[in-house]
């Protein structure tokens, strides 16, 4: 079969998703058609500019598909530039989902910053929520640019500008930016114990090591040092209490790890951990994170030749494409032709110095409690 002719057969395809069914399941039989009219229009090679019935196959499908991740994939396929609104919508639904990241990347590359500040400054606080989380897990140094003016925005929701600070904290550049508004003493007070806590997990060196002085992490609650290994091991746990002290925003547990519905799929899950580790491995899995990095969960650095950076666990590779799962857990997909270096680093994805936010009866406890997370029937 000839290329055109293989060509005007996907195109058929694509319009005959317009065909209206008159009996059985109608919506379920058009979304049939949809998804089959996407795959078909993601085979199709040309330029929408020269090709009317091709430009006219890709307008309806773009109406049919608006605010689903296939939107975003037809958007991104031909090049299109006017359609950032309806990229938005897809943003603010899959706020965490590739699909909604994506759509925020083709949007700043179409001159969409105008329209993310004003989903930014929006008066429905859900929608400037949402806003902020999705250009935050973007990684992109556009959308941190955008998200630093809301940091110090002391009329804006807290909430808000708190998502702003995590979003930031995310990039080298945004991190950078936050130690800035620090030493111009520009930072609010309520925020500065999220910074505190963002900046000092860093994964900079040098990031770190000036959130440390200017923000120092705490010593533990009762500024206590913490005994070693053996002693801590000596302590009754009490697990009601250490499922409280887990839940605690300071903890940061369940912002990598799943426990059961609970939490994210970054770290292992520690749904059934008490079933794998004892009690002085789980210990020591703390405060010690770097010492044993379980296979699968090696942290990558991947330098793009964009200048922006993708940090996390690789997830998936073939011959033309790297997939990374970042500490916000969207999965980035990355073509190889774009990285300009790539290193496996020896640190893990658990920040070290998390026992600095408990005493140490509050470890003992956060320890008895996940020793109790065990496979059915142990």
């Amino acid at each position: 079969m000839n290329r055109r002719l293989f060509q005007a057969i996907l195109l058929t395809t694509v319009c005959l998703s317009d065909i209206v069914v008159v009996h059985g399941a109608e919506a379920e039989a058009d979304a049939q058609r949809t998804a089959i009219a996407v795959e078909a229009l993601s085979r199709i090679e040309g330029d929408i500019d020269t090709n009317p019935a091709l430009k006219n196959a890709v307008t309806r499908l773009l109406g049919k598909t608006r605010g689903t991740p296939a939107f975003v994939q037809i958007v991104k396929k031909f090049g299109i530039k006017d359609q950032n609104e309806g990229l938005l919508e897809v943003a603010l639904i899959n706020t965490s989902e590739e699909s909604g990241v994506e759509a925020i990347r083709l949007l700043l590359a179409n001159n969409g910053a105008d329209l993310l500040k004003k989903s930014l400054g929006s008066a429905d606080p859900a929608t400037a929520l949402k806003t902020a989380e999705v250009l935050g897990n973007t990684t992109d140094q556009q959308a941190a640019a955008l998200l630093l003016p809301v940091v110090t925005d002391t009329k804006r929701d807290v909430a808000l500008r708190k998502q702003a600070v995590r979003g930031l904290a995310r990039t080298a550049e945004g991190a950078g930016d936050l130690l800035k508004l620090v030493k111009a003493e520009k930072l609010p007070d309520d925020l500065k114990f999220l910074t505190g806590s963002e900046l000092n997990a860093a994964r900079w060196p040098e990031i770190k090591s000036e959130a440390a002085r200017l923000l120092p992490p705490p010593a533990g609650p009762n500024a206590e040092a913490f005994p070693p290994l053996a002693a801590l091991l000596q302590l009754k746990g009490d697990a009601a209490n250490g499922l409280k002290v887990l839940q605690r925003e300071t903890s940061a547990c369940l912002n990598c790890h799943r426990i059961g519905d609970a939490g994210k799929d970054i770290g292992p899950a520690l749904t059934e951990i008490g079933t794998k580790l004892g009690k002085d491995a789980l210990m020591e899995a703390v405060l010690d994170p770097n010492a044993g990095i379980s296979f699968g969960f090696e942290t990558h650095s991947i330098e793009l030749k964009s200048g922006d950076e993708a940090y996390g666990l690789i997830v998936s590779e073939t011959a033309d494409e790297l997939s990374v799962k970042e500490l916000t857990g969207v999965v980035k997909k990355i073509k190889k032709g774009d990285i300009a270096n790539r290193k496996q680093l020896k640190t893990s994805v658990m920040p070290a110095g998390l026992q600095a936010t408990m005493t140490p009866q509050e470890f003992a406890d956060l320890t008895e409690y996940l020793s109790t997370l065990k496979k059915a029937g142990n």
